[in-house]
This record gives C-alpha cells, sequence and structure tokens, in this order.
C-alpha cells in the first residue's frame, strides 16, 4: 500500500476536485449550524428541552423514510446527481422559512423541510462517487470514498469555525444564512460536476455495480455499527449543552470539535489502510474502545482544557465510523451502490433519531448524560466481538472440511 501513489492517482481522477469540492462545501454548510441548532431553539424561539428533542426527532424520522425509501429505487434511476440537486434546493427553501420561525409549530414544520431530503444528498453523493471511481480508478474504490468522507468532516470542521464566529458577529441569523451558503455552494458544484451513468462512455459498466470485493451480510455488525452512531449521535447533540451548562459559552463547543479538523483527514486515511490490512472489525473495536476513554473522561466533568485534549483520541473513533464503517456496510450490497450507501445513512439517521430520545431519561444537561453512549459503544463491542467469533467458527469449520 503506497499512499503517495494512492494520492496522485485520486487527484488524476476526472471530476474528482469536483466531488471533493462538493463534499467539502456541503460538511461548511453542516458545520455552521449543527453545534448551534440546538441553542437557536433554546434562546431565539424559546423552545424547552422535551420540544427541542422533538423538533430534533421528528425531522429524523422524516428524514429516515425520505432516504430508505428513495434508496431503494435510485439504483433504477437514471441519475443520482439529480436527486441530491432536487434535495438540496428543498433544504434551501426550509431553511429560508426556518428562519422566520417564532413558534414551536413553525420551528417543526420548517425544520422538518430543511432536514427531511438530506440524507438524499449524503447517501446519492456517496453512491455516484462510488460508480465513478469504480469505473474510473477501480483499485482505489475504498480508499477515495474515505478521502471524500475526510472531505466533508474537514469542510464540517471549518465550518464549526465559521458558526462560531458569525455567532459571535452577526447572532443566529448569520449561522442559518451560512448554513444556506453552503448548500449554494454544493448545487453549484454538482452542477458543474459530469455524472458517469450506465450506458455512457466511461460510465459504470454494471447498472453502477461498484467494483470491489464485498462482505457478506451481517445483522449483528449492523447492530453494532447502529450502537456506534447512536453513541456519538448523543454526544453530537448534548455536548454543546453540556458544555454552555458547565462553563456558559455557547461557541466553545465549536472551537472543542474543531480540534478534529487538525486530525481527521490524517486518522480517516491511516484507519482506512489499518481496516485494509488488520481487518474492519478489529479497527471497529479500536475506535470502540477510544469512544469509551472520552465518554469516561466526559463523565468526571472535567475542566476546559481536557475536553480539548481528549479530542484527538475521539476523532479516531469518528474516523473509523465514518470511513470504515461507512465502507463496510456499502460492501455488503456492493452491486447496489445507491443502495447501499442509503442504508449506511439510514442507520445514521436511525441513530441520531434514538440519540435524540434516549438522553430525555436524565434531567437537565449534566455530564451523567454520558452514561448512555458508554453503554451503547459496550454493547457494540460485544456485538462485534461475538461477529468475529462467528468468523472464526465458520473459518475453522471450511478448514476442516478442506481436510
Amino acid at each position: 500500500m503506497n499512499v503517495w501513489k494512492d494520492i496522485r492517482t485520486f487527484a488524476a481522477v476526472s471530476g474528482a476536485p469536483l466531488l471533493l469540492g462538493a463534499l467539502f462545501c456541503y460538511g461548511i454548510g453542516l458545520g455552521v449550524l449543527a453545534p448551534m441548532n440546538s441553542i437557536y431553539m433554546s434562546e431565539s424561539i424559546g423552545l424547552a428541552k422535551g420540544q427541542i428533542v422533538s423538533v430534533f426527532a421528528v425531522s429524523a424520522l422524516l428524514n429516515l423514510m425520505v432516504t430508505i425509501a428513495v434508496g431503494i429505487f435510485s439504483d433504477r434511476m437514471k441519475s443520482k446527481k439529480r436527486i441530491a440537486m432536487y434535495a438540496a434546493i428543498v433544504c434551501m427553501a426550509g431553511l429560508l422559512l426556518y428562519m422566520r420561525a417564532d413558534t414551536y409549530g413553525e420551528a417543526l414544520a420548517f425544520m422538518c423541510i430543511a432536514s427531511a431530503p438530506s440524507g438524499l444528498i449524503m447517501g446519492q453523493l456517496f453512491a455516484l462517487s462510488r460508480n465513478h471511481f469504480a469505473r474510473l480508478a477501480p483499485t482505489l474504490v475504498e480508499m477515495a470514498q474515505i478521502w471524500l468522507r475526510s472531505s466533508l468532516s474537514v469542510g464540517f470542521f471549518v465550518g464549526l469555525l465559521i458558526g462560531a464566529n458569525l455567532y459571535v458577529i452577526a447572532t443566529f441569523q448569520g449561522v442559518l444564512w451560512g448554513n444556506l451558503a453552503g448548500y449554494l455552494a454544493l448545487l453549484l458544484l454538482l452542477l458543474a460536476h459530469r455524472e458517469l451513468n450506465p450506458g455512457m462512455p466511461g460510465g459504470p459498466k454494471s447498472g453502477g455495480a461498484a467494483a470491489g470485493v464485498g462482505e457478506p451480510f451481517s445483522l449483528l455488525m449492523l447492530l453494532a455499527i447502529l450502537m456506534i452512531a447512536c453513541a456519538d449521535a448523543v454526544r453530537g447533540l448534548y455536548l454543546p449543552l453540556v458544555v454552555k451548562e458547565l462553563f456558559g459559552r455557547a461557541e466553545i463547543a465549536s472551537y472543542i470539535w474543531s480540534v478534529q479538523a487538525i486530525f481527521e483527514l490524517l486518522l480517516m486515511t491511516v484507519s482506512g489502510y489499518w481496516a485494509a490490512r488488520y481487518g474492519t472489525k478489529r479497527v471497529l473495536l479500536l475506535g470502540g474502545l477510544c469512544a469509551v476513554l472520552c465518554y469516561s473522561i466526559y463523565l468526571s466533568s472535567p475542566p476546559l482544557p481536557l475536553f480539548f485534549i481528549v479530542q484527538p483520541i475521539y476523532s479516531l473513533f469518528v474516523s473509523i465510523k465514518f470511513g470504515v464503517a461507512m465502507g463496510y456496510v456499502q460492501r455488503m450490497f456492493i452491486g447496489r451502490s445507491g443502495f447501499g450507501a442509503s442504508l449506511y445513512e439510514a442507520i445514521i439517521l436511525m441513530a441520531t433519531l434514538l440519540g435524540y430520545v434516549l438522553p430525555m431519561f436524565v434531567e437537565g444537561y449534566h455530564p451523567a448524560l454520558f452514561l448512555i453512549p458508554t453503554a451503547m459503544i459496550v454493547a457494540a463491542l460485544l456485538l462485534t466481538g461475538w461477529s468475529m467469533a462467528g468468523d472464526r467458527k465458520r473459518k475453522h469449520r471450511s478448514s476442516a472440511k478442506a481436510m
């Protein structure tokens, strides 16, 4: 495995810079709003904790339903790019309405419009990129997916910094306009990208099937990945609120998350090569252990510098969740790139929905909330270990039959 050679090959692929740029800009749009949205609902609209959770939960449920429904049929559709573009336009319209929300009902309705189609963007972008690299650089498909996901992550953390400064300069309205600008940039870059469709010269040969070796279907591993994603969803929603409760400043959460940007691209690349060398499940175990360590530190109500210090460790966990786990799910459905990418995104959305609801059983925004993601990661580690034990038994039986 030659990293520099792979990077040069990736950079030489036609259309790769546009895909990188599209995901980077989309990441900026997401990052501008993500840590501030719950605070916006609380301070600007005046929603209570239960109302905030219900807004997120209902919009996430709709997003999940739309993503999996379109994912089932997307491999029969001619253009995945067009699906992502239409979804971005609907999200932009929803944001314009969300800026004017004054009541719980308006916030719920407009947030659903702004976020329900967003899962289509992620799912279809990764499906069309898998098809793209399967044709133009088949030996690089998995690492290309990881680098594209890294681009989104780096954009997300750039967006966090932008969002924190927009909040200081232009309050929450500036944050919402920044989110809108990210969608607009994504839309323009997608317009410029030439999608490789089946039947076109240079298009995928097998109806969009991605090149590469598939993975056997494993319900245990899908459940483990769901638990991993649930844990990160709890942390993603409640860390800003816990930090504000502990230190009194909303923008600190954006700065804490931005530390990950320094490490994410490197660690996502490293974890991808580790998965190729040591196996996906072993790398998922490593990521889970990193998460347990970080949540244990959060539980102790540490001083502010420690929140920053543990970010690189948590960055490894997130890199594995977004890079290695995503590729693993997609390879389970190697011949249906649209469905595989949409299924992973649906798992993330289902995890987000559960992550919003479960902490309701803990009063307030105390660090004790992080007992919930800790338990989820432990469950994921047990499921992964169970799956690995099953793999060893099957391998042993196969060897015994061959003798």
